[in-house]
Parts: C-alpha cells; sequence; structure tokens
C-alpha cells in the first residue's frame, strides 16, 4: 500500500499523526525504544484515528528517527499515512507511553487479525525453567488474540475481553519494562492472572490431561480456541471420525485436519515452499494439499476424513493450547467449526454445552470471552498465487484503502458465504466469514457481526447496498434498515458485484470486462444468471451484459441446487425435448435412472407446463448437469460437491481435447459439448477424459468471448465461486495469457460470494 508522506518542518519538537496497522503490534514499545536510543524526548499515544507521537530533540537526530520510523518498523505493522508537523519546544527531557487518547470523533485505526503463537513464544510455553511453561495463553506483542478480544478502539486492555483479568505483579512489570517483549502487550497474562482451563464434565485429571484421554479414546473434544469452538476427533480413527459425521450431521463434506508439524504433513500431503510458508504465517489458515498416493500402505488418515478427495485442507496448531495438544498427541487431529452443520460456530461456554451436547464427549473451556466468532481461514495456492476462499482468522478485518469514497456504506453481501462491510473515509472493512444465512442462528450471527464490527468504530451508514435479489434475508435486512434510518439504499446485481470486488482489490476502473460464473445470481430479467460476460461501465446500470452461457430449465428451482440430477434433466429437455423420456440412450443415462417411474411422470409434466422450471444461465448448474450425466453426483450433501468430483475426475487426465461450443448472438451454446459428451460416453470413453474435455471446452468459451468483444486496453477479469476450481482458474488463465491478456482474479477477497460485499461497496466509486 502507498505511504502518504505529508510534511511541514520548522524547529525542533516534531507532531506526527500516524495511521495503519499500527495498534496492537508492538508499535508503541518500538517507538519509544527507538526515542530512547537516539534521546530524544516526548510521547506516543493510542489515538481512535491510530497513532500520535511527539518527539523534541537535536535537529538530526529527528529526522533520524523519521528514518527508521519507516525502515525499522515491527513484523506486522504497516503505515498508510503520517503527517508531521513542527510545533514549539516544550523543554522535555524524557520519552513516555501515554495513556490512550478517547475522542468522540470517528475511529478509523486499523485492527490487526488475530495472530499465531510467534516462535519466542513456543520456546518459552515448552521450557521447564520459563514462568509460563505449559500456559496456554501465553502470548506477546507478535503474536496471539487482537480481532477475536477487541470490544472498541483504541486497542487497550480495558477495551479488550482481557479487561477482567487485571495483571500481576510480575506481569505488569513486563508490560511496563520497555526492554522486555511484553511491553505494552495488551492480552499478556500468566498462570497466577490470566485465563483458565476448564473440563467438562468434572473430572479429577488436569484439565489438559483429560482432554488428551478422552480423544485417545477415540472420543469427540469441543476445544474452545481463539475465535470460536472446535471439535477435534483423531483423524486416523475411522469409527471416531465416522462417529463425528452421524452427530455433526455432515456426511461427506471434508474436515481439515491440524498436524503436530510440517514433517508429519509431508508424509501425507504434496507440499509447496509456498504452501509451507503459508500455513506457517502469522494468518496459519487452513491450506488446501495435494494428498500423496500411499502405494501398498495402510492410508495414514481414517478414508472417512476427506471421502472421494485427493485434496486435504491442512493447518498447523496456531495457539498455545493447540501446540500443548498435538505435541502430547503427536498424530494429526480433525479440527474443525464447532457447530452442527450450516450452524454458526459457538463462542460462549454456556451456548457451547448446550448446543454440542449431543455431538462432543467433553468440552476443554476457558473463561477468556471471544468478543466475535472468527472461524479458520482456508486458502489454496492457484496459479503459483495463494488465494483466499474463506476469509477470517488471520486475515479479517483487514482493511483496503479505495481513493475518493466518502461516505459512510454498509453492505450486506448475499446469501451464501455472507461477509458484510463498512465504508468511511475513504477505507473498507470487510467481515470475517459469517457463513449461508439460511436459518436463524445464521442470521442472528449476521446480526450481532454487523453489530460488533459497527461499534468498533460507532459506524452509522449514509447509504446500505444489498444484492438485487428480493428474498435474500441480508436483501431484507438491508431494506428495513435503510427505511428506518432513513437512508439512501443501492441495488448492485449479483455478478456485477463479483466482478467489482476484483476491481476494488486491484484498484481497477471502468470500463472492464469481466468473466462471472458461478451457481446462482439474480438477474436483471427475473431469470438465474451465472454464465456471465459483463463490461463494468459508469452508465447507471453500471453494466452491459455482452454475452452468457445459453440458459436452460431448473426442474424444481431450488431445488436443483441440491440435486444435480434435477439440472440434467433440465438441460436434456432443453437440447432434447420430448425425446428425453422416449429414446432409450437418453432413458438409460444415470440423472433419469436416479428418478422412480412415478417421479418420472411428475417431472415429464412439470416440464411440459414448465411448472417451478426457472431459466438459468449458471455455469455452476452446467457443471452439477455434467456430473450427474457422468454418474460422478445425484444428490448433495454440500455445496459443489459435483463440481468437485468433475474437477478431480479432469485431474487425472492431460489432454487438449475439446469439445465445440458456439457463440452466436450473445450466447454460448453449449449443445454442442453436450452432444460430444453423450457421444464420448457412448463410446466408451472415460469418465476422467470426458472431464477434462468439458472444462478445456470451458476454457475455450471463455478464448471465444473474449476473442469476439475484449479490447485491447480493458483489464479482464475472471471471478464467481466456479473459479474455486483449480484446473477451470489456471486453464482460464494460460489460455489467456496465449492471447496476449493477463487477467485479474480475486486473491485477498473470496472470488465467490465472501467477496460480494467488498463488490457492492466498490459500485459506488463507479457512478
Amino acid at each position: 500500500m502507498t505511504r502518504e508522506l505529508e510534511t511541514t518542518i520548522r524547529g525542533d519538537r516534531l507532531h506526527l499523526d500516524i495511521q495503519g496497522i499500527v495498534q496492537g503490534v508492538g508499535f508503541r514499545p518500538f517507538v519509544y525504544q527507538l526515542a530512547t536510543a537516539l534521546n530524544i524526548a516526548g510521547w506516543v499515544t493510542n489515538t481512535a484515528d491510530g497513532v500520535v507521537i511527539e518527539i523534541e530533540g537535536d535537529r538530526p537526530q529527528l529526522e533520524q528517527f523519521c528514518q527508521r520510523l519507516l525502515a525499522e518498523l515491527p513484523p506486522h505493522a504497516q503505515i498508510d499515512r503520517l503527517h508531521r508537523q513542527e510545533i514549539p519546544p516544550q523543554g522535555q527531557t524524557d520519552f513516555l507511553i501515554q495513556a490512550s487518547e478517547s475522542h468522540p470523533q470517528r475511529k478509523t485505526a486499523l485492527i490487526l487479525p488475530d495472530l499465531a503463537t510467534c516462535s519466542h513464544c513456543i520456546e518459552e510455553l515448552f521450557n521447564p525453567n520459563n514462568r509460563r511453561y505449559r500456559y496456554p495463553f501465553i502470548n506477546c506483542t507478535h503474536c496471539g488474540p487482537r480481532y477475536s478480544i477487541i470490544e472498541t478502539l483504541p486497542y487497550d486492555r480495558p477495551l479488550t475481553t482481557m479487561a477482567g483479568f487485571p495483571l500481576c505483579h510480575d506481569c505488569q512489570q513486563e508490560y511496563d519494562n520497555p526492554g522486555d517483549r511484553r511491553f505494552h502487550a495488551q492480552p499478556n497474562a500468566c498462570e497466577v492472572c490470566g485465563p483458565q482451563l476448564k473440563f467438562h464434565p468434572a473430572t479429577n485429571l488436569p484439565p489438559l490431561d483429560a482432554a488428551q484421554t478422552l480423544l485417545r479414546q477415540g472420543q469427540i473434544l469441543a476445544l474452545k480456541g481463539l475465535g470460536g469452538v472446535q471439535l477435534l476427533v483423531n483423524a486416523q480413527d475411522e469409527a471416531a471420525v465416522q462417529r463425528l459425521r452421524q452427530r455433526k450431521h455432515r456426511p461427506s463434506k471434508p474436515f481439515a485436519v491440524m498436524y503436530p508439524h510440517l514433517d508429519v504433513v509431508r508424509q501425507d500431503c504434496s507440499l509447496s515452499d509456498s504452501e509451507a510458508e503459508l500455513l506457517q504465517s502469522p494468518a496459519a489458515p487452513i491450506v488446501l494439499l495435494r494428498q500423496l498416493l500411499q502405494h501398498q500402505q495402510q492410508p495414514r488418515l481414517a478414508p472417512s476424513v476427506a471421502p472421494n478427495n485427493p485434496d486435504l485442507g491442512v493447518m498447523l496448531p496456531y495457539t498455545p493450547l493447540h501446540h500443548l495438544l498435538l505435541r502430547e498427541f503427536a498424530a494429526p487431529l480433525i479440527a474443525t467449526s464447532g457447530n452442527l452443520s450450516g450452524e454458526p460456530i459457538c463462542i460462549d461456554n454456556q451456548e457451547t454445552l448446550q448446543r454440542l451436547g449431543n455431538i462432543a464427549d467433553g468440552f476443554l473451556l476457558h473463561n477468556r470471552p471471544i468478543a466475535r466468532p472468527v472461524d479458520d481461514s482456508v486458502v489454496r495456492v492457484m496459479a503459483k498465487t495463494p488465494v483466499i476462499l474463506r476469509r477470517a482468522r488471520g486475515y479479517a478485518p483487514r482493511t483496503l484503502s479505495i481513493p475518493g469514497l466518502s461516505q459512510s456504506v454498509l453492505a450486506v453481501g448475499g446469501y451464501f458465504k455472507n461477509t458484510v462491510a463498512i465504508a468511511f473515509d475513504e477505507k473498507v472493512f470487510v467481515s470475517q466469514h459469517i457463513g449461508d444465512l439460511d436459518n436463524p442462528a445464521s442470521r442472528q450471527a449476521f446480526d450481532y457481526t454487523l453489530a460488533k464490527l459497527s461499534s468498533i468504530y460507532d459506524f452509522e451508514p449514509e447509504v446500505i447496498v444489498c444484492d438485487g435479489h428480493p428474498d435474500y434475508p441480508s436483501t431484507q435486512f438491508a431494506q428495513h434498515l435503510a427505511q428506518d434510518n432513513q437512508c439512501s439504499l443501492i441495488r448492485v446485481q449479483h455478478h456485477q458485484a463479483h466482478i467489482l470486488s476484483v476491481m476494488a482489490e486491484h484498484g481497477l476502473q471502468a470500463p472492464v470486462l469481466g468473466i462471472a460464473w458461478d451457481g446462482t445470481g439474480y438477474g436483471m430479467d427475473g431469470t438465474i444468471w451465472g454464465g456471465e460476460l459483463l463490461q463494468i461501465d459508469t452508465s447507471p446500470q453500471g453494466f452491459q451484459r455482452l454475452a452468457h452461457c445459453r440458459s436452460f430449465p431448473l426442474l424444481g428451482g431450488d431445488r436443483a441446487a441440491k440435486e444435480p440430477r434435477r439440472a440434467a434433466l433440465g438441460l436434456l429437455w432443453e437440447a432434447f425435448g420430448e425425446e428425453m423420456f422416449q429414446n432409450p440412450a437418453l432413458t438409460s443415462l444415470p440423472p433419469l435412472r436416479a428418478f422412480s417411474p412415478s417421479e418420472l411422470n411428475l417431472v415429464q409434466t412439470a416440464l411440459r407446463r414448465g411448472l417451478n422450471t426457472p431459466r438459468s444461465s449458471s455455469v455452476g448448474r452446467l457443471f452439477d448437469a455434467i456430473a450427474s450425466l457422468l454418474g460422478l453426483q445425484q444428490r448433495l450433501s454440500f455445496e459443489g460437491e459435483a463440481a468437485m468430483a468433475l474437477e478431480f475426475a479432469a485431474r487425472t487426465v492431460n489432454t487438449g481435447e475439446v469439445y465445440p461450443i458456439s457463440l452466436s448472438g450473445g450466447v454460448w451454446d453449449w449443445q454442442e459439448m453436450l452432444l460430444g459428451i453423450l457421444g464420448d460416453r457412448t463410446s466408451g470413453e472415460s469418465i476422467p477424459h470426458i472431464a477434462a474435455k468439458f472444462h478445456n471446452s470451458l476454457i475455450e468459451a471463455i478464448a471465444q468471448m473474449l476473442q469476439t468483444y475484449h479490447y485491447p486496453s480493458l483489464p479482464i477479469v475472471l471471478t464467481g465461486g466456479c473459479f474455486g476450481n483449480q484446473r477451470l482458474l489456471e486453464g482460464a488463465i494460460a489460455r489467456l495469457q496465449q492471447m496476449g491478456i493477463q487477467p485479474y482474479i480475486n486473491q485477498q477477497f473470496p472470488a465467490n460470494d465472501g467477496g460480494l460485499s467488498l463488490g457492492q461497496i466498490y459500485r459506488l466509486c463507479q457512478f
């Protein structure tokens, strides 16, 4: 990010007003130590905007201070703006860290995400001679909780959930000692004064020992961690994993696995340098890795950890409590969100006991309150670039600067993978991942997250932005809030917002061409879009729809998103009509055989009469339909399951073959591709080979559209949930590079609906 430096110099005392990531990162201790090393007097304090410094001394020392301030920042600090002004000398002779200022003006200081335990704290954690030996809440200025404990700004202990833990004498001495690593570390604590563990149900064993015993017995542990509760179980125990699936109501969606250290990861997964770096980074996300084939030996992980999936979500311990558990257990543990499928994660002890009582066999809890739920982030390296698929712990709520955005704006995102965002003073704050808004508990989490994010900054919106779909809970919330607060309400088309999210991340201005492919998005014509080529412009609507996938009916409407067989029948009906129920070559296809005769009679009536068969141009539903036709998946237990099966099948084949795709009148037609797929299937071509050709054909559809509509000066964007598919994304990028085009993609913000709130806000910059 470019620093903005404004300077007015006239003397020997300077007032420095600094904005950026300068709270919760050891910035004030760094300033203190720098000033005292240079024999400079003055003070430093946190404010609602960032940090203010006044320094007094000889001119050369003041200049050196300013130079080193920018050059020697603490590891996680970032200066975005520094205003420097001369003021009259005051004769001060010492340097102080003053109590934080609290002003009624708007708060704008940036919050640091929660950080994984640093190497110094890990060393102390396992050092028997250290007073924090095996203390599960060890931290310092370089690591530990931040976002998950902050109630409001400025970032000081009384304004965090650590307020109820007064520092003991030893911790206070560390906090006050400029030479100590815990100098002004707000979450500083120890066994004497800090948070404590408790195991439920009551036992004579120490809490950690009770948890270890439970895990070794193959039982399920609920662990209250950094941003919420996790469910842990031995990842090598098939019976235990199956039990977790049954109780959590999660039949086949892959579980993430926490490994003790990298060497064990390498035994199970292919690991590049960039993937290893991500795992060991302060963000410590879940990283999707390729599993190694276990030739002629017993698989190290239980088969039910990631059934029918060659990838594995892997993370390393990122809290002291995790390090303690994994060091002794010395084997991989499933670490999944503490919830029932589809619900938000638990953060409160009593809530955890009630909601997870039928899932967990034991509970390892603590008494440090969690200010807000923050799930684990998920990252995948694609096209040699880390791409965030779920943005939460370790990344949220880092901000994005958008020059010229002066209004106070609230964006409420979409329906699936929801995030919310607030913006003011040219900054956007995007929340952590909230989830799908399809049940009351998730909608309560939506309300809670928005309220908490707003309260940190005393935020009140002037403009509210939402999706164009009238039935989304987020849209209805926005409508009511705008009416109650007399705010302007702006609706942004779903795929337009996807493209705008990439534009915001990369600072692109209209006009821009964007390919937006996903499962569902409300179209301007009332149909379901999802296979779009849009040109973002400065017109009142903000875009033109240049081309799209040929639409087809979705049998059963929303049910088609959960039953690929319904998408397949809609595709076949669009291509063949009544012949679908008469031609033996078609009636023997897997999706038709997935319905009973009586169901097929109802299906035929619905298709003939157009009953609950909305039309869709969705590439996501096209993936589902082809997966169904190939017999890979007829019903889903989680979103994207069929598309993943198709991607994984294609991985095993290296071919440049394609099926024909035609483009005419702004519509790219899949009919010839469908005929080719059915022909290959009849001739006995392998499913992986067909899947690979299908992916190649979609890539060629992108190339054809851009050859037709691309102007050399226009940036190209690839976005939407379909581009979470590694083969599709990397193949499209390579093909466009052959054409001399370097496309822009989502990296720091998800390409799926988790990026919509950012795109919605960026719409205001395109008027």
